[in-house]
């Protein structure tokens, strides 16, 4: 069996580009253990990270002017869309392709070549294609730093006020104790996710641990649950993706190492992967770089400072946190960026984020 296209994986990143690929009329063969799980995360994107063929069916909520709280509040000028994660992946239509419910155990790579046009699946099957590319995400590792939350869903009635990030330390912790963050956003028009987050810990925080700070910070403002809503856990690495051929989505370095967001750069760059553009540009490999010095950066603060080092970051103009956040190849505005940022900081913090980014 010979496909266009073999992709394997079918997340969001490997469904993206099996459902792009098909659109322009290419054989595709996707390979995945559970092809057919239903997606159960929230996803959401800054807006106009979106390429414009994503449907509105797929958008369950979109907040104007999310809000941030670091010691102090900020509007962000910058619209903030959640997906409807049922919807999102019902319009990523791969009806056309051959579907494999397997697992793949190896991607042949030729010497004569660096694209992978072969894999042999767990029962020893081998599969061929013009080209491979890995959409399997990234395994988890001790020596990974990894994101974790854990959330419930509240009817709206309830509380709706969307909040992109807030630091404020009303979830029963010290100020010495690793931080975490209330992050709360619209998943329809009648329910929203409260979510305690860990953006980033090597190791992270135990969804257990976030469970009981999200239940103190919410007793703090007068909300009790009663164990009958639905509950999310999230746990996934931030390391071990590079940009680079025949990979896509957080295996091809499109997870953003100090954010943990990667679903709205795999969808933008779906339509050039499939016509033959690589993930590891000169400049994509060098953002990578940078956003990995960022990463290092975070982990080394300390706790305290957390909220100080965001009130920074959302104090610079929008078009500045857009270029660090946004922009997987544009690597003259990620470095602009990290520089007004470091610049920006108080002194005994920039000493702290030195030392982290040269170290490796």
């Amino acid at each position: 069996m010979t496909s266009d296209l073999l992709i394997c994986g079918l997340g969001p990143a490997g469904r993206a580009l099996a459902h792009r690929a098909i659109v322009r009329g290419l054989t595709v063969t996707v390979v995945d253990p559970r092809p057919t799980r239903r997606w159960t995360a929230t996803y959401a994107a800054w807006a106009d990270e979106l390429p414009g063929w994503i449907r509105t069916a797929a958008i369950a909520a979109t907040v104007p002017r999310p809000v941030a709280w670091g010691t102090r509040r900020f509007e962000i000028d910058r619209a903030y869309a959640v997906f409807d994660t049922a919807a999102l992946q019902d319009s990523l239509d791969i009806g056309a392709a051959t579907v494999v419910s397997d697992r793949v155990e190896q991607i042949i790579r030729s010497p004569r070549s660096r694209i992978p046009r072969s894999v042999r699946l767990s029962g020893g099957e081998v599969l061929h294609a013009r080209r491979v590319i890995d959409a399997r995400g990234v395994s988890r590792s001790p020596d990974r730093a990894e994101q974790t939350a854990y959330g419930v869903v509240l009817p709206r009635d309830r509380w709706d006020e969307p909040l992109f990030m807030d630091w404020r330390t009303d979830n029963g912790t010290t100020p010495d104790e690793p931080r975490s963050f209330l992050y709360a956003v619209p998943r329809s028009e009648t329910a929203i996710l409260l979510e305690e987050t860990c953006l980033a810990g090597r190791p992270a925080l135990d969804p257990a641990r976030l469970r009981d700070r999200l239940h103190a910070r919410m007793r703090c403002r007068g909300i009790e649950f009663d164990g009958s809503e639905p509950v999310e856990r999230v746990r996934f690495p931030l390391q071990g993706g590079r940009p680079g051929a025949g990979r896509f989505g957080a295996a091809g370095g499109l997870l953003h190492p100090a954010t943990g967001y990667s679903v709205a750069a795999s969808l933008t760059a779906a339509d050039a992967v499939v016509t033959g553009a690589s993930t590891g540009s000169a400049s994509a490999r060098a953002v990578h770089l940078a956003r990995e010095a960022g990463l290092r950066a975070l982990l080394a603060l300390p706790p305290a400072d957390l909220p100080v080092f965001f009130d920074t970051f959302f104090a610079l103009p929008t078009a500045t946190q857009r270029a660090y956040l946004s922009g997987s190849d544009d690597l003259p505005g990620t470095a602009a960026a990290m520089t007004s940022l470091f610049r920006a900081l108080p002194w005994r913090l920039r000493r702290t984020l030195a030392t982290a980014v040269l170290t490796r």
